[in-house]
């Protein structure tokens, strides 16, 4: 297989449809797992728009395309991006809006209805609402949704809503100014409040908070991200700490589900479990009368990878089947090959066939290459 390049050895044992149920014997380290994935469709089964879905051999449908539109930012986030920054890629290897726009075309006709734009940040693009005004009109897209950092953003939340921007997510990883400032190395919480506060004004179908948990720097602000849910319609999801290259990861600045439910769970001891919802990266929780939920989405501790319907395309034009993974497939490339749409379609086949089960394990993560968090896209 060539989805990573580390040492790794898999082994992949007998798969079987059963009952429309896909069930693969799968062997990581000598152990055996069993990965069962439901309402799963085969290669053979066509979507609405006649097409085949994006299947892989696991009987992951993939839905669901995660679009770098820059690798620059505002900020300098310490679990995203070396202190030093990053050398970026020139302007001519980048996604030009029509690349950009054809490719995204090409995931449409595939199956693929919903779109996250990240960055970098995608706010320092000038022309981001032009950006998004498009890519909400192809035919086949449903939802449109946008990370941000927010400190940039509020003045243009109208004008995106308008062009077609559904739902935004917000990284904020401390509600103490002085805090806010170490982890990103650059001021501006209330700028992200306020881009917060607007987007809920606005009525945006879907508000979210990111939050990447670090022990001894912000582990002691969980009951206060939960209180933020108290009279705001917004999720506040942790993150594991996740190792990346130059974000100098180690598992001891970890803060696990386990640890951080706990915690939570202390403050507010009425917290509740919410129900599950498919394909869902995190597990749901709120207080009784409180307005929001809080989350976990816990990569490292507890993978969501058999239920994952995640692609990302780099602002270079890479197609990332998996977050962690280390191979990518120049879409760029053939765009500017002269390939058809219907090579195009060949080539995103062939990379999700190329995708493993699960991602490597963390410190095995830790120990292989791969983009920064910050070129890869949020």
């Amino acid at each position: 297989m060539m989805a990573y390049n580390n040492k790794i050895k898999f082994l992949f044992g007998a798969k079987s449809l059963q009952n429309r149920k896909i069930v693969s014997n799968i062997y990581f380290f000598n152990n055996r797992h069993k990965h069962t994935q439901t309402n799963v469709q085969s290669d053979n089964q066509v979507g609405e728009s006649g097409v085949p879905p994006l299947v892989d051999l696991y009987g992951r449908t993939h839905n669901y395309l995660r679009i770098s539109l820059t690798e620059r930012c505002n900020l300098r986030c310490q679990y995203c991006m070396p202190a030093e920054g990053v050398p970026l890629t020139a302007r001519s290897a980048l996604l030009s809006r029509d690349e950009l726009l054809r490719l995204v075309r090409v995931f449409a006709a595939l199956g693929v209805d919903k779109l996250r734009l990240t960055g970098g940040e995608p706010s320092v693009r000038k022309d981001l609402v032009d950006v998004v005004e498009e890519l909400s009109g192809v035919p086949g897209v449903r939802t449109v949704a946008m990370t941000s950092n927010g400190l940039a953003l509020a003045r243009r939340l109208p004008a995106l809503q308008r062009a077609g921007l559904r739902a935004l997510n917000l990284s904020l990883d401390s509600l103490r100014p002085e805090r806010f400032e170490a982890m990103a190395r650059r001021p501006g919480l209330p700028k992200v409040l306020a881009s917060m506060d607007l987007a809920l004004q606005l009525g945006f179908d879907s508000v979210k908070v990111n939050t990447v948990l670090m022990k001894g720097f912000n582990d002691d602000e969980i009951s206060d991200f939960v209180e933020l849910t108290r009279e705001r319609r917004v999720d506040v999801r942790f993150i594991e700490f996740m190792p990346f290259s130059g974000n100098r990861w180690d598992d001891a600045r970890m803060v696990g589900e386990r640890d951080a439910l706990a915690a939570a769970r202390r403050a507010h001891p009425r917290l509740a479990r919410a129900p599950p919802e498919p394909c869902r990266t995190a597990t749901m929780w709120q207080v009784p009368g409180y307005a929001g939920r809080i989350g976990f989405i816990s990569s490292m501790t507890k993978p969501f990878c058999s239920s994952c319907n995640r692609l990302r395309l780099t602002a270079d034009g890479n197609l990332k089947v998996c977050l962690f993974g280390s191979a990518e497939t120049s879409l760029r490339d053939a765009v500017r090959g002269g390939a058809s749409d219907g090579d195009l379609a060949a080539l995103v086949r062939a990379a999700l066939r190329r995708k493993l089960p699960q991602h490597a394990g963390m410190q095995n993560l830790a120990r292989s290459k791969n983009r920064p968090m910050i070129l890869i896209g949020g």
